[in-house]
């Protein structure tokens, strides 16, 4: 049977203090139903509630064969090379893109932008 609390007990139960857990009732944070006149709370549904704020490293995660799933598994001998050819094609491609640059011709950044007397430019 289900044991239902008040908001006083609620509150112990949950180590808030009673506005606390009235306000976060009213938000809907905390599980609970307001019957009449006053908040009522199911010792489960508070219990659950303070599970799902265990931190993720507390809680626990089910197990592949809780869940029936098949573990594929990998019976290969066959080694494979990784990388080799890419990191050649790769290098000479950027030696390609800064050779282009190098050749470029330096432009001056001073050329026809000083200011001449009456501060008008060009």
């Amino acid at each position: 049977m289900m044991k239902t609390l008040d908001l006083e007990a609620a509150a112990q139960f949950l180590h808030l203090s009673k506005e606390e857990l009235r306000r976060r009732a009213k938000a809907g944070q905390v599980p609970a139903a307001k019957p009449g006149k006053r908040w009522v709370f199911l010792e489960d549904a508070l219990a659950d509630y303070l599970r799902k704020h265990y931190p993720e490293s507390w809680q626990v995660a089910p197990s592949l064969s809780s869940l029936n799933v098949e573990v594929p598994q990998c019976f290969t001998n066959v080694a494979k090379p990784i990388g080799s050819t890419l990191r050649r094609r790769t290098a000479s491609g950027l030696d390609a893109r800064l050779e282009q640059r190098k050749k470029a011709k330096p432009r001056s950044c001073t050329t026809g932008s000083r200011a001449r007397p009456g501060g008008k430019l060009n």
